[in-house]
């Protein structure tokens, strides 16, 4: 396994200790503009009764956009760090822009690439992306959404030793009436210093997710520890174990300050496959 921490390639992606200060910018940025936001997206913490606070903590968990009585409680997705392996042209190379990006199933790479497949226990994806300022009721018909993690190795396409000319694990959604995007995968590995994970970018149109342009959010999806404890006793994950044992949702550098709205629903199983389904306000 491509091991992420102390080597020339996790110079660029050791967890915390990198991703800190554009983590502290963003939030920072997020706090202040909050200020103004609020009467738009959400109550803050003290203004919530125990019952809306319920029904927004039943809705976060099970995926679902929440119900009219509750839109006092959306918000928008957290901002967090793309991470040093994006493929948005942001860091390097840019994926968006090249003929197959546009996809449901990640798990191959395409064009001039190697043409290697991404192995692991199947995983299906679907993210639906609403409009938070109308109360998280109103999908977003028409957005794109770029989506990208690591295989089961701890490794990046693009960017990680071995796989650098490979491209899989990253595609290209246009979301349906429903808000909605599917991406057909593989559960990631765990990696030294960041709890399981995968990266989006929301774009405004497909348009402007194949140019690379007019990015309106960037976060990242978490995996409840269940889900990963039964894939990493499969075959093929064996570092995913020891390195999961010593993280945490709660001491993770990205979602130790609140993962309500980044943890997917999960169903299914190792045999079978899962299915993450995360809401997306934005």
């Amino acid at each position: 396994m491509h091991r992420h921490d102390g080597d020339e390639v996790h110079e660029h992606d050791r967890g915390l200790s990198h991703d800190f200060p554009v983590l502290a910018r963003r939030r920072m940025i997020r706090l202040m503009a909050g200020a103004s936001l609020i009467p738009l997206v959400g109550c803050s913490a003290q203004e919530e009764t125990p019952a809306s606070s319920s029904s927004s903590s039943s809705a976060a968990s099970s995926g679902r956009p929440p119900s009219s009585s509750s839109a006092a409680e959306c918000a928008t997705v957290p901002d967090e760090t793309a991470g040093p392996f994006p493929g948005d042209g942001s860091n390097g190379v840019n994926v968006l822009k090249e003929s197959g990006v546009v996809r449901s199933d990640i798990t191959r790479s395409f064009g001039d690439s190697a043409g290697g497949t991404a192995e692991g226990v199947p995983l299906t994806v679907t993210l639906t992306v609403v409009d938070a300022a109308s109360g998280c009721g109103t999908p977003k018909k028409g957005a794109a959404v770029y989506l990208w993690h690591c295989d089961r190795d701890g490794n990046y396409s693009l960017y990680s030793e071995g796989v650098t000319e490979e491209n899989y694990l990253r595609g290209v959604q246009e979301t349906d009436d429903k808000g909605r995007v599917t991406f057909t995968s593989v559960f990631p590995g765990c990696y030294a210093g960041r709890w399981p994970h995968i990266h989006f970018e929301v774009y405004g149109s497909l348009a402007d997710a194949t140019a690379a342009r007019s990015l309106t959010n960037t976060s990242q999806l978490a995996f409840p520890e269940e889900a990963c404890e039964a894939v990493y006793a499969s075959d093929g994950y064996g570092e995913s174990v020891r390195n999961l044992s010593g993280l945490s949702l709660e001491t993770d550098g990205v979602f130790g300050d609140g993962h309500d709205r980044q943890l997917a629903t999960m169903t299914g199983g190792v045999t079978e496959g899962y299915t993450a389904t995360l809401t997306v306000a934005v």
